[in-house]
């Protein structure tokens, strides 16, 4: 028995309860399909950090080609968060609505249209619009696949198969940006462009062909509107009456965002990620400066540290926060805690992101050059500072991912939504002031102000979460999963 003393931590969202006939749902498809299906979803999550990746590394390459400067060029970043925000909200809502498989076979065309057209932009307008088309294209594959993989595995098995797909999206920041920069080296940064816009298409026919329904039967809207609209007729059997378009408020998600744990673990993970691209978006000029690095190949070499931390710690984070959840429901007797799940993202935020984020920006800042120096030592310090913030940053958005499935789980993909289009919409404004605040201020600062933010609100708040996740959900009920319907 736990007392309160004990923790109040441990206050369970509810007791263990038998949930047989619901765990069946589990079993619609076999193992060799599940992993189908995972590397499907997986492939669609790919494309979008491929996208920008693959961008990175060729920013001055197109601000020359553009006759433009490589901060009006890293606009198109934020132009492309912003669009991946939007387009999550909207794929989310009606993939809850309509389904997972008609999503894809929407947003994927889209991607290839965009990617057509951002290798063949004359301007920087038209390059603008087209990265953003792309990115709409592209934003279903992290929400919309986070929702498939709570589809398909129970409970105990959901943080390893969502560290599992997480880690194959993100093979993208590991070879993305080598492979831009190799091939706008011998090519063009163009070309780029068209290899995405038919891996788009791959995907499509993949999906089109390979890829069911996941929804699980009966809960998506369309199913409870045909309940509805169905009528005997004399022969006994069920038939529509008649089907319509449903309009669907692609904001829906947002209003998720009232639940205190979402929003905070929201917040967490923004101020973790913003890390990330404290480190990526100024990396070609930074390590210009500092190390003489030009080559559009190397420097996308410089990037695959950060991007193999991503590949270990994904899959890392997902099998630890499942054998968290396990053990601590099993030292109180079966009852479920859902943010047990979240204990393993302390050590990312608290010490791997913020102190490698710090580390890097005093090893490149070309002010402290009598204090480094502009040898391998710095070089190698900074590339395995990269590395660890990697690792750091998906020590804690995995976790979080399958937590926000866990809590809402009959809303997964809206639930994953609204932390990515919150998150993103605020990205999309922070990473337009990165190279300007690089300019003024230097990378050292940069980098520390950064941290300082992991520090308070990525560790921070998920502290809060993890040892008042109870009683915050308390505060408002968005209609919270329970343990049988998990």
């Amino acid at each position: 028995m736990t007392n309160r003393n004990d923790n109040e931590e441990a206050a369970p969202l509810l007791a263990n309860t038998p949930g047989g006939k619901h765990n069946a749902v589990y079993d619609r498809f076999s193992s060799k399909k599940k992993n189908l299906i995972v590397a499907l979803v997986s492939w669609c999550g790919l494309m979008p950090l491929f996208a920008s990746g693959s961008f990175f590394p060729t920013i001055p390459d197109i601000a020359k080609d553009l006759n433009t400067t490589g901060s009006v060029v890293s606009i198109a970043i934020s132009l492309s968060v912003l669009a991946a925000a939007l387009g999550a909200l909207i794929a989310s809502s009606y993939s809850s609505f309509y389904g997972r498989r008609p999503i894809y076979l929407f947003g994927l065309p889209l991607l290839s249209i965009g990617s057509l057209l951002v290798g063949l932009a004359p301007s920087v307008p038209v390059l603008m619009t087209a990265r953003f088309i792309q990115a709409f294209g592209a934003s279903p594959g992290l929400s919309v696949g986070a929702g498939v993989v709570g589809d398909i595995y129970r409970l105990e098995e959901r943080g390893g198969a969502m560290g599992i797909f997480f880690a194959a999206c993100l093979l993208g920041p590991a070879i993305a940006p080598f492979c831009g920069g190799v091939i706008a080296h011998l090519a063009s940064w163009r070309v780029m462009q068209f290899i995405l816009a038919g891996a788009g298409f791959l995907g499509f026919i993949c999906i089109f062909l390979f890829f069911p329904e996941t929804s699980h039967p009966g809960m998506r809207g369309i199913d409870k509107l045909r309940g509805t609209r169905q009528i005997e007729d004399q022969g006994g059997s069920l038939k529509e009456k008649h089907s319509v378009w449903v309009w669907v408020n692609p904001l829906r998600p947002l209003w998720l965002l009232r639940s205190p744990n979402l929003l905070a673990v929201t917040i967490a993970g923004l101020a973790v990620l913003l890390t990330n691209y404290v480190l990526l978006t100024p990396l070609p000029y930074v390590f210009a400066a500092r190390y003489g690095i030009t080559n559009q190949a190397y420097i996308g070499l410089c990037f695959l540290p950060i991007g193999m931390g991503n590949l270990i710690g994904a899959p890392l984070a997902g099998f630890v926060s499942d054998r968290l959840v396990s053990s601590y429901r099993t030292h109180r007797g079966g009852t479920w805690y859902p943010e047990d799940r979240l204990r393993g993202t302390l050590i990312g935020a608290g010490v791997f992101v913020p102190l490698s984020v710090l580390g890097s920006g005093l090893l490149s800042d070309p002010r402290l050059v009598w204090l480094f120096g502009h040898g391998k030592a710095g070089f190698i310090g900074n590339l395995i500072c990269l590395f660890f913030n990697g690792m750091g940053v998906d020590l804690v958005l995995s976790p979080s991912a399958a937590y926000g499935v866990d809590i809402l789980h009959e809303r997964s993909a809206e639930s994953m939504a609204a932390n990515n289009g919150l998150r993103s919409f605020l990205l999309s404004i922070l990473i337009a002031g990165i190279i300007p605040l690089v300019e003024t201020a230097g990378v050292a600062v940069t980098s520390a102000i950064a941290a300082a933010g992991a520090w308070s609100l990525g560790f921070g708040l998920l502290w809060l979460t993890i040892r008042y996740g109870e009683r915050m959900r308390a505060w408002v009920d968005v209609g919270y999963s329970t343990e049988e319907s998990n």
